[in-house]
């Protein structure tokens, strides 16, 4: 193995795949086109898995770390009609198997565990190409570059690794959400901290739901979902903050007041996120010396499983090399040939809220699923 690794993207797949590395003994270096670890919001809440998100976890010699950053309570589920009314409650009474942490904690977390050397940040990837030797070399936006033997991309949904091994390119599922968020809401906005209640609450309608989620302390996290081409979204300026709340609420006329709020008393400006996936059975044929990790490999439409997926396949490919150190290509293709199972079976299930929120009865299917896996 041609030392030291190179991981293009400092997300929770290509951190966890550099811890594992790192505990081995095996060098690496992440490559990240953000300027700091503060450049920007890291997101919400994210449900860490038992099957997959903690394996990795502990693969990664963190558990003890990650369960001080699990937040009480919020594993708590309802779902809400449109007038507010509760139609599914079910408690967080400390046995469930998806502990909810704040994503910026837990990266923070990843961060802390690698040598402060390990990440090199600013360094935005404009071009990354393969010379003849099964090397590959990736050129940076100031001009630098590097080569290396082994490249892996865990650079997200717009991976710049992705085309040297496919031509494949993520498109706008139909779906997107724009999010908002109250700040202090069991004091500054009662009713819509009730609504959510303690962890996690959802309201539906064909096409179109309010989501929301408790973080740390009383920030209600809230993500309205809407069935829309992109041409709709495109009509709203969303530089216009108040034009922005005003147009999103109006598609949630006649909703309770309490959830129509999460919209019009957002403590932000609202935010798009346009929702885009690849190919269900995405997968490439092996290319020496570069593979891809987490949405670089697999993007879908959030499923509440992407972050799970990203860190796990971080662990297995580390794993991976780790048993196989004199014979990087069988551990890549060990490796891949696994991701790209577990990622069509996620994708393939995942789908099925998309269809539900389409739906004539969303609610009513989402109550359904839900007990079915009780």
């Amino acid at each position: 193995m041609t030392l030291p690794v190179t991981i293009i993207g400092a997300g929770l797949g290509g951190l966890v795949f550099a811890r594992v590395l790192h505990l081995r003994g095996i060098a690496a270096i992440v490559y990240e086109a953000e300027p700091s670890p503060s450049a920007r919001t890291q997101g919400g809440l994210l449900d860490i898995h038992a099957g997959d998100g903690q394996v990795a976890l502990q693969a990664a010699g963190l558990t003890d770390a990650f369960r001080k950053l699990i937040l009480e309570g919020r594993q708590q589920f309802r779902i809400l009609d449109q007038d507010g009314e509760v139609l599914l409650d079910q408690p967080d009474d400390g046995t469930g198997g998806r502990p909810e942490v704040q994503r910026g904690e837990l990266r923070q977390m990843l961060l802390d565990s690698l040598p402060a050397d390990a990440v090199r940040w600013g360094r935005k990837v404009r071009e990354v190409r393969t010379l003849g030797d099964a090397s590959h070399e990736v050129t940076f936006a100031d001009g630098a570059s590097i080569r290396t033997g082994l490249l892996v991309g865990a650079d997200g949904a717009w991976s710049k690794v992705r085309p040297l091994l496919s031509s494949a390119v993520p498109e706008y599922t139909g779906t997107a959400c724009v999010e908002t968020y109250l700040f202090d809401a069991d004091t500054r906005h009662h009713a819509s901290a009730r609504a959510v209640g303690g962890g996690a609450m959802s309201a539906a309608a064909p096409g179109k739901a309010i989501m929301a989620h408790r973080e740390r302390g009383d920030t209600l996290h809230t993500y309205v979902m809407l069935t829309r081409p992109a041409d709709w979204f495109a009509t709203i300026d969303f530089t216009d903050p108040a034009a922005t709340r005003t147009r999103i609420a109006k598609e949630f006329a006649g909703w309770a007041p309490a959830l129509a709020a999460l919209i019009t008393d957002s403590d932000t400006a609202p935010v798009l996120r346009a929702f885009h996936s690849l190919p269900v059975a995405h997968q490439w044929e092996r290319v020496p010396g570069v593979t891809l990790l987490g949405d670089a490999a697999h993007v879908t439409a959030p499923n509440g499983e992407g972050a799970n997926l990203a860190m796990y396949d971080g662990a297995m490919l580390g794993e991976a090399l780790v048993a196989n150190p004199g014979d990087v290509e069988a551990a890549l293709s060990r490796y891949e040939a696994a991701m790209f199972a577990r990622s069509r079976k996620s994708s393939e299930e995942g789908a099925g809220f998309y269809e539900i929120l389409s739906s004539d009865d969303p609610s009513g299917r989402l109550i359904a699923m839900f007990r079915e896996g009780e």
